[in-house]
């Protein structure tokens, strides 16, 4: 096997998604926090575009970029949405954002190239970065700061090897939504240490919809336009439409970063799904309430839950701004996140992700996309784990 995938393990949270499907399937009556997915159908409007798409027999090659409709879509949404003009060339369509993310560090990155990465991180973030022959180079966050990042510590770690920062808001895992200040001074940073546009900032903003009030979600381009030149967002319709299975992302920048991240794609893949390409098209540009629906619905799960894990001995929690995660601290009980995570499985049938492959072994992740029933119920089963197991908020274990 080829030497890059040595170090390149499968995704964590999907590994535990199968691992408590396996037990349910066994019929355990498990209660799955591990889903980074939203777990409402895909609206009607969306599904019923795609029908059409079948019945007109759009099941054809698109060119490697997406169709023209889709792209101009795009183009024309974030125009909208975040206040910045994208031209349609400066948009590509990809099979997933992970697969948008994917191309761009396979176009910017070489061998001795080093990526900045915010830890907390999504997991997928340090393989993809070590695919592309380059190393991850990571930053911490602070809970006691709100996992708001240090543009000082961020500076600190640039060196004349640093391609590309990465910036994730909201956030998986700690829903944590970067303040337009910070951003301004992380803008700050770039423009001093970068040659020419030797340094790229991918900002990650799949959910950036999926904010909850009073937060406001700000993006890097909105408040630094003249660094639009180095910023590769990247996007998609997976969180915000509940459409993860349909595998639509995109990629908006410079139109050279672009058309190298389009021939790389025309390479791998061809082009996205067609059929799912026309289902985006209609999520984009038609209604747009069961995006309000959805949220409104995740920010009542997630006071339920966080309010409730802050009320167990042991555990902590920071409220989440964005994304439908809970980023529970588990310090308190001196085992390694594995460990709990593997013994709530064990003893109270109770799925979560330990925070490992996020980059900290204090922490698991809860997902809120799920009923407010297994909330609760899952919030009983721990409460009744926490008094078998300890007393008190400083003893939780065996």
């Amino acid at each position: 096997m080829a030497d890059r995938l040595g170090g390149i393990e499968a995704s964590a949270t999907l590994a535990l998604a199968a691992k408590a499907k396996a037990l349910r399937q066994a019929g355990k009556p498990v209660l799955d926090f591990t889903a980074g997915e939203p777990d409402f159908p895909t609206p009607q409007g969306i599904k019923s575009a795609a029908i059409k798409a079948i019945e007109q027999n759009h099941t054809k090659y698109t060119p490697a970029a997406g169709i023209p409709e889709l792209r101009k879509a795009i183009a024309n949404d974030l125009g909208h949405r975040l206040g910045v003009p994208y031209a349609d060339a400066e948009v590509m369509v990809s099979c997933g954002a992970k697969h948008a993310l994917y191309n761009a560090l396979q176009a910017i990155c070489e061998p001795g190239d080093d990526v900045i990465i915010l830890a907390p991180y999504w997991v997928s973030y340090e393989p993809l970065v070590r695919l592309a022959d380059a190393t991850p180079n990571i930053v911490p966050t602070h809970e006691a700061e709100g996992f708001q990042p240090n543009p000082a510590a961020i500076e600190s770690a640039i060196t004349p090897r640093t391609k590309a920062l990465i910036l994730n808001s909201p956030s998986n895992p700690t829903g944590a939504i970067i303040e337009e200040q910070r951003l301004k001074k992380i803008a700050d940073v770039i423009k001093r240490k970068s040659t020419g546009d030797r340094l790229i900032v991918i900002s990650d903003e799949i959910y950036d919809q999926i904010v909850f009030e009073p937060a406001r979600p700000r993006s890097l381009v909105q408040v630094a336009r003249d660094l639009i030149g180095q910023i590769i967002l990247v996007n998609g319709v997976s969180k915000s439409y509940s459409m993860t299975g349909w595998r639509i992302g995109y990629a908006a920048g410079p139109k050279h970063m672009i058309d190298a991240m389009t021939t790389l794609q025309s390479h791998a893949t061809s082009n996205p799904t067609s059929i799912s390409q026309y289902a985006a098209l209609a999520a984009i540009t038609g209604d747009q309430r069961p995006v309000a629906e959805m949220r409104s619905e995740f920010q009542h799960r997630r006071d339920r839950l966080v309010n409730g894990l802050n009320r167990l001995p042991g555990l902590s929690c920071v409220m989440p701004q964005g994304a439908f995660y809970a980023w529970c601290n588990i310090g308190k009980l001196q085992q390694s996140a594995e460990a709990i995570a593997a013994r709530w499985l064990e003893d109270s049938l109770v799925a979560v992700v330990p925070g490992e492959g996020f980059g900290s072994e204090q922490h698991v992740r809860f997902s809120f996309a799920t009923s407010m029933e297994t909330i609760d119920e899952g919030l009983g089963r721990l409460k009744q784990w926490c008094e078998k197991h300890g007393s008190g908020r400083t003893r939780c274990h065996r």
